[in-house]
């Protein structure tokens, strides 16, 4: 079985049951320009680590799956060129054919619940496509979901996607969404996205509560979905949200762009139209997601 490779931080922490928080890597290769891109990274890790957790990068290095990364591993991810996204069906040929690569939601999921690691943070998820029924595009994230015993703390998912059509296909999936201090999923970029949630939790430990029963009641090996909405002052206008988003989506069926193109363009078209409000908006969220999965972390240990 192909191992994945812990950092010595990370495997005391693992050998020695003390909280862990895996981190990905592609906001840091394809999220973010140089040099802030490593800016945040390092300020990721250190705002789980405040937490009282442990943070866990996940990446490929020369086609060795890594949970949890050096100094110069990170800046390796920062400012490679070339360097691949790896999802879960990609990681075989990385390992094979030895390429580096930063992973996506599907692939850092899989490797961290390989590495032993319960939770995950993150900005938002992949799910299903607007139009769907004419292109069947979907994420893998809701695949390797729907069979990764995890628990993802995440802003919703991308707003650029069907939101909800992806809820659907997570109930489909037996995936378990909860909302933190929330009665409707969030946005990503907004604060809310007006679909209701079904469970609501108010602390981390309920959150942890909850991964434990998973565990006693048994079934399949899904994810527990964390949804923490980006609070209210650090969101995207949605009355610009909106409009950017309306003119980058007519944009792209005009210039044809579909497939695996669809979402760097309009997440990119969001961030020029909005004048880098979308990112900070984004940013404000991941920061959200890695401390509640730091704290969350840190309760689930507690109880362990």
């Amino acid at each position: 079985m192909l191992k994945v490779v812990p950092s010595e931080e990370v495997a005391e922490a693992l050998s020695a049951g003390r909280p862990v928080v895996a981190l990905e890597s592609t906001i840091i290769s394809h999220g973010l320009p140089q040099p802030r891109n490593l800016e945040v990274a390092l300020e990721l890790e250190e705002i789980v680590r405040a937490a009282g957790a442990v943070p866990a990068t996940i990446a490929v290095l020369d086609g060795v799956p890594r949970a949890g990364l050096d100094r110069e591993g990170l800046e390796r991810i920062a400012t490679e060129p070339g360097l691949r996204k790896l999802g879960f069906r990609d990681l075989s040929p990385a390992a094979a054919l030895k390429v580096s690569g930063a992973t996506t939601v599907s692939g850092t999921s899989f490797l961290a619940a390989r590495a032993g690691i319960r939770v995950f943070a993150t900005g938002g998820l992949g799910g299903v496509h607007r139009g769907w029924t004419t292109v069947q595009d979907e994420s893998a994230d809701l695949d390797t979901l729907s069979r990764t015993r995890i628990t993802v703390v995440c802003a919703g998912v991308k707003s650029i996607l069907d939101v909800p059509a992806t809820l659907q296909r997570l109930e489909t999936r037996q995936v378990t969404v909860v909302g933190y201090r929330t009665d409707e999923f969030p946005g990503f970029y907004l604060n809310t996205s007006g679909e209701p949630v079904d469970w609501r939790i108010e602390t981390a430990a309920e959150a942890a509560e909850i991964m434990r029963a998973q565990d006693l009641l048994g079934g399949p090996e899904t994810a527990l979905i964390v949804a923490n909405p980006v609070p209210v002052a650090d969101q995207l206008n949605p009355a610009l949200h909106d409009r950017v988003l309306a003119e980058a989506l007519r944009a792209a069926d005009e210039r044809g762009i579909a497939g695996q193109a669809i979402t760097p363009f309009l997440l990119e078209y969001l961030v020029n139209g909005t004048d880098g409000a979308s990112l900070e908006a984004n940013l404000a969220a991941v920061r959200g997601n890695a401390r509640l999965a730091g704290e969350i972390a840190a309760s689930w240990s507690r109880e362990d």
